[in-house]
């Protein structure tokens, strides 16, 4: 069953209290995502840092439930 973007924001909200979330369905099919987070926990981290922190936050859900997932992460500007 697909994940929905409200589950995948949740999931992802959990994780990154702190975060800017948008989502984005790429195919209307709730199997393609596009996710923009913007946290502190990014700060000083590789991109693949950041998106193996996001993979994790999901618990193995990309590939299953969640089929593909486009990320965007940031590290807000500023202090």
């Amino acid at each position: 069953m697909p994940m929905s973007a409200e589950v995948l924001e949740r999931s992802l909200q959990e994780a990154f209290p702190d975060a800017e979330i948008s989502i984005e369905d790429l195919a209307g099919d709730g199997d393609h995502y596009r996710a923009r987070i913007v946290s502190t926990a990014f700060r000083g981290l590789t991109r693949i840092k950041q998106h193996q922190l996001v993979y994790t936050a999901l618990k193995g859900r990309v590939g299953g439930e969640l089929h593909a997932l486009a990320l965007e992460t940031v590290a807000p500007a500023g202090n």
